[in-house]
């Protein structure tokens, strides 16, 4: 399964899967805001449409990416 970054920007990341681009904004991806470029491009599609970054530990599914409001962020304190 292929998928990769084709771009990282101050407002957030494309990810390419399958000739599909999606934009990440960092906004809605926190995560990634403060991650080194060699950690983002380090990214594989473990399942169809199922990403990991495994040096930042961070699962994301396709529907996730596209709709990251149905997704909303919690912490554990």
């Amino acid at each position: 399964m292929t998928c990769n970054v084709k771009n990282i920007s101050k407002h957030g990341i494309w990810l390419l899967d399958k000739n599909q681009e999606c934009f990440m904004p960092f906004e809605s991806f926190p995560w990634f805001k403060q991650a080194s470029v060699e950690n983002i491009l380090q990214v594989e599609e473990i399942s169809p449409d199922h990403f990991y970054w495994s040096a930042l530990d961070i699962d994301l599914t396709l529907e996730m990416i596209k709709h990251p409001a149905r997704f909303p962020l919690q912490a554990l304190l």
